[in-house]
């Protein structure tokens, strides 16, 4: 009798205790809404960089390289496609595609980031042209508004950028080591969503420095 009274309560206290587990499928809803706020928190801190750029260049705008611009926004679009090929491979269980294609978005992104810092902030100060245009920037931080804001905004996303790099890489070595499935991949998700919102953030970025306004 005394060992069933002792049981009971820890039965009791046992059931009570799974009663509290959450489901994967409210894991995932929990953990999207809070990715989802956090990439909405971003969105101020963006958008004040893009109304700092409006406020303080207004209708002009540096003379940039238009052939590195259109290069690099071109390269970060189609690691945009990658991880969109990757995430939808691991929702098939093809964990073969999902690496090759991360890797492929890994090393899009890491192109794209090399490509602003020597081409655009040209920080070994070299030179180069092909014909009439010009492959290295010349603006430094200190070059007054339009070096000030130039930097602030493409260091910001470049920032974004070196973190989505980072992520895509976690999460392309979890995927190595079989941590996903197609039933379970919240990390691959994660990772997508939040490299597509760096490339949106550079949709609006990449006009508003190299074509709106005229070069001065």
């Amino acid at each position: 009798m005394s060992a069933t009274t002792v049981d009971h309560p820890v039965d009791a206290h046992d059931e009570h205790d799974h009663g509290h587990e959450l489901s994967y499928a409210d894991q995932l809803k929990n953990n999207r809404m809070g990715l989802w706020l956090f990439c909405f928190s971003e969105i101020f801190l963006f958008a004040a960089l893009l109304a700092a750029r409006f406020a303080l260049w207004g209708n002009t705008r540096p003379e940039l390289s238009q052939v590195v611009g259109l290069i690099t926004t071109s390269v970060l679009l189609i690691s945009s496609f990658f991880v969109n090929r990757g995430e939808t491979a691991m929702e098939h269980g093809d964990r073969k595609t999902f690496l090759r294609s991360y890797m492929w978005a890994i090393l899009l992104g890491t192109l794209f980031f090399v490509g602003v810092v020597v081409f655009e902030w040209n920080i070994f100060g070299l030179e180069g042209s092909i014909g009439s245009v010009e492959l290295f920037g010349h603006l430094k931080p200190t070059d007054g508004v339009f070096g000030g804001v130039f930097f602030a905004m493409t260091g910001m996303h470049s920032l974004h950028v070196i973190s989505g790099i980072i992520l895509l890489l976690i999460v392309w070595n979890n995927g190595r080591k079989g941590h996903f499935s197609s039933e379970q991949h919240w990390g691959v998700e994660a990772s997508a969503i939040y490299w597509h919102y760096v490339d949106v953030v550079w949709v609006f970025f990449y006009p508003a420095l190299y074509l709106i306004g005229t070069a001065g």
